[in-house]
């Protein structure tokens, strides 16, 4: 005999009296309305928002390992004045604390704006009027996986959806043939699938992991084509699997991994249609591949412009597998990744621009966290959670903006604090939706991605 489960056991004895019980104190508990919420014809169909968005897609620059704010945005007159001495205050860093370590690299003014932009980034500097380069960025903790966690899903521990899962859940997509949130990178970034996750929302949410390590349109995505069947007879196989399993899930209401399986199977269907097409760079020009340049990451900011450009929700991009950024022995290593991510990075706004994107796509960059500007060893430096910079573009933010700041050196955000959580607040005001009620309940209480806190900093909106 197969094994039930408890709901279908209470239907099944004393003729169902129980899930009567059960029904009432589940919609009490918000359980069913759970389910419900999962229910839709179609779950990824476009929703309308809150409010009138700034913004309708967003593509996510992700720096994992945590780039240095006082090397990259965030200019500190002290550290060269102070070199190799100590700090004037107590500075609690993750390891032993060593002396002040000024910048290897050099700041100058760029744009009408006149923003600070270190000499890593001489591409990106030609974008200065663009970018709103928050500089008073704060998160919990100085350890990759949970500060991965936080930024990418509002929590420190592997239990919440990810932002992409949640603007999916509350927007759907624009193009039904493609996954609405896309995840590339050449490899893993620590941590891994749980940072595009679904957690507890329906599994159709969860972010499709491209490897972009080497882009062929034919094999990106394993077994996108059928090599046996046409598509007619294969709508045809599809539509006998799919009904056999709503028959199946008839009997299982609330079965979440059985609805994300049968629209995965849609999905996986629709796919044939635009997969290969959207991940063929050779469709582009000669001028706009030179104009990305070459490399992994150049690939997946030019992809990441033909998804969006095709109707794809969220595009997150990482510098790389592992944890990049994370130079502990010589911060001078973070040339190579800005040598990496500079160009491509520019090219995507100045592209975004061009076809008149850029105005509703919000484009994020940064990573986990900042690092010390403190030495640790003789010329690296250590994580560091209490102060550091990214930027957005686009999407209705204010370009050419500095706002807030760290201290004299660099190391904690004193004026205009942002927490994650208002970041992420922002992020969602900016694309029409309230952080405070896109919501979903499970477990008995409601959950969001900005937990119970969060504020929109306004400033920065254009």
């Amino acid at each position: 005999m197969l094994p039930i489960t408890r709901r279908e056991m209470l239907a099944r004895v004393g003729t169902g009296l129980g899930t009567l019980g059960l029904a009432t104190v589940l919609a009490d508990g918000g359980l069913l309305a759970a389910e419900r919420q999962t229910t839709s014809e179609n779950p990824l169909a476009a929703r309308p928002s809150h409010f009138r968005p700034r913004a309708r897609r967003l593509i996510h620059l992700f720096m994992n390992g945590g780039p240095s704010q006082v090397d990259t945005f965030d200019p500190k007159p002290a550290l060269e004045k102070y070199n190799g001495q100590k700090a004037p205050t107590e500075l609690r860093t993750e390891r032993k604390t060593g002396n002040l370590l000024m910048s290897p690299f050099k700041f100058a003014k760029h744009g009408r704006s006149g923003l600070d932009v270190s000499d890593l980034f001489p591409h990106l500097a030609k974008c200065a009027d663009e970018l709103c380069v928050i500089r008073s960025m704060h998160t919990n903790i100085p350890n990759h996986e949970p500060a991965l966690l936080m930024m990418t899903s509002g929590e420190t521990q592997p239990t919440r959806p990810s932002m992409g899962s949640w603007l999916l859940y509350g927007l759907g997509t624009d193009n039904q043939n493609l996954p609405g949130f896309v995840v590339l990178c050449p490899g893993k970034p620590v941590v891994g699938p749980q940072l595009w996750g679904n957690s507890f929302l329906p599994g159709i949410y969860q972010g499709t992991h491209i490897n972009n390590g080497r882009i062929d349109p034919k094999n990106v995505i394993a077994n996108v084509s059928n090599g046996q069947l046409g598509r007619a007879a294969q709508r045809e196989q599809m539509d006998l699997l799919k009904e056999l399993n709503e028959i199946h899930l008839a009997r299982r209401p609330g079965d979440n991994p059985l609805e994300a399986r049968i629209q995965s199977l849609e999905m996986a269907y629709r796919m044939q249609f635009e997969a290969q097409e959207v991940f063929d760079l050779g469709r582009e020009t000669k001028a706009t591949r030179e104009l990305y340049g070459t490399g992994p990451f150049a690939d997946a900011c030019l992809l990441a412009r033909r998804m969006v450009e095709r109707g794809v929700r969220v595009v997150q991009v990482f510098t790389g597998d592992g944890q990049p950024w994370d130079d502990h022995g010589d911060i001078k290593a973070h040339a190579d990744k800005a040598r990496t991510v500079d160009r491509p990075a520019a090219a995507l706004l100045a592209d975004l621009k061009a076809r008149g994107l850029l105005e509703d796509t919000l484009v994020l960059w940064g990573g986990e966290f900042g690092r010390t500007p403190t030495s640790e060893g003789a010329k690296g430096r250590d994580h560091n959670n209490h102060g550091f910079s990214v930027w957005l573009a686009g999407g209705g933010v204010k370009g050419g903006l500095a706002y807030g700041a760290t201290d004299d050196v660099g190391f904690a955000a004193v004026e205009k604090k942002v927490h994650v959580h208002d970041l992420h607040a922002t992020i969602l005001h900016l694309m029409g939706l309230d952080h405070e009620k896109l919501t979903y309940r499970y477990g008995g209480r409601d959950f969001r991605l900005t937990d119970v806190s969060g504020t929109v900093v306004r400033d920065i909106i254009a």
